[in-house]
């Protein structure tokens, strides 16, 4: 039987607990009856306790789990989607699907609309979170140049985009907010998620208005998919310095100003914690956000770093973002604010003056 229902998941879920731990959370241990881990993002240290048996449902069932530094909890269903930082719940679904081995349902076929799109849709709405599902839509998408890919990062302020080949545009991408919503096509702009080797294993959509100023009046204007973990969306190639952060627009923000420097977007907050790190790399910069997941990240990187002898220097934004302050307080004053926050031998090598 083909399971749908995230409760039938989870309760699958909590009759193999201890695998469930080993497999997404293993850098913990057993300890009578919990699986003791640091965090939801397999960080060691016992803070978060997963029960390993109880009843199916109510107090002290199998699989529920709860951080006693955070006060978080949930099932094992929110432990497949943290750890893996997943953004949809179809693509934790089939993870979990996938572990239990269970059969994965059936994609839906699109509604004949009639026409045809010069540069295609993805290969169906109901496409999953798969590393071939993204690829085919990537290479369904075209280069942003005079597309309203552009127009939108030019509305952010986001001017230096001639060399930015991780990006493309889609002229009609599809959006479903669940399963049981109507098919929608938007405008998108499309970003190709790379491992180390430069092999796309993702890619990330924003969905856009018809005019390209702003993002899609739909629930989640942003979406990932495919492999996500330790990759990320890639500008420059690393050699012994990187800046890393989560959105694709903060990122760019540094780009106009250090169009020098490597950079890498990965997204959310649990995949910059995991990011994986160039062999070549000595010092990484993160782009700190102005939030609590961001700080977490922050600290966990610091952790990573220092256990690889990579140097970690942070980088703090004066409001919420970094593109918050190119916007907002402009190119000079956002000189002004990475100056003394860069390494010295940096500022020379990638803090371009402010030309206009």
């Amino acid at each position: 039987m083909t399971l749908h229902n995230a409760g039938d998941l989870a309760r699958r879920l909590a009759e193999n607990a201890e695998a469930v731990c080993r497999h997404y959370l293993s850098a913990g241990r057993r300890h009578g009856n919990y699986w003791l881990v640091g965090d939801v993002h397999n960080t060691p240290g016992r803070s978060l306790y997963v029960r390993l048996h109880g009843p199916s449902e109510g107090r002290g069932a199998a699989g529920h789990w709860t951080d006693g530094a955070t006060g978080q909890h949930g099932d094992l269903l929110d432990i497949i989607r943290e750890s893996l930082g997943l953004l949809d719940f179809r693509d934790v679904a089939d993870e979990a699907r996938r572990f239990l081995c269970l059969p994965q349902p059936q994609p839906r076929q699109p509604p004949d609309r009639g026409r045809s799109h010069a540069f295609g849709h993805d290969a169906s709405p109901q496409a999953s979170g798969t590393a071939d599902a993204a690829r085919r839509l990537w290479a369904m998408s075209r280069p942003i140049a005079g597309t309203l890919a552009e127009t939108w990062l030019r509305h952010r302020d986001l001017t230096r985009l001639s060399d930015l080949s991780c990006l493309r545009f889609h002229p009609d991408c599809y959006y479903r907010t669940d399963a049981d919503s109507p098919t929608e096509t938007w405008p998108a702009m499309i970003a190709a998620v790379t491992d180390l080797a430069g092999s796309v294993t993702g890619i990330h959509r924003t969905w856009l208005v018809r005019d390209g100023k702003g993002k899609a009046p739909v629930a989640m204007p942003r979406r990932a998919m495919g492999d996500l973990l330790g990759h990320a969306v890639r500008f420059g190639a690393v050699f012994d310095v990187l800046a890393a952060g989560e959105g694709i627009e903060t990122v760019l923000s540094l780009h106009k100003i250090m169009p020098d420097l490597p950079l890498a977007a990965c997204l959310s907050s649990a995949h910059l914690a995991a990011m994986a790190f160039p062999p070549t790399l000595r010092r990484l910069y993160v782009l700190r956000d102005d939030d609590p997941a961001g700080d977490h990240a922050v600290t966990t990187l610091q952790t990573r770093t220092q256990e690889a002898g990579i140097e970690c220097l942070v980088l703090s934004p004066r409001l919420a973002d970094f593109n918050d302050d190119l916007c907002y307080l402009g190119r000079g004053a956002m000189r002004a604010i990475l100056h003394p926050q860069l390494a010295p031998q940096d500022v020379a090598r990638f803090l371009h003056p402010v030309t206009h």
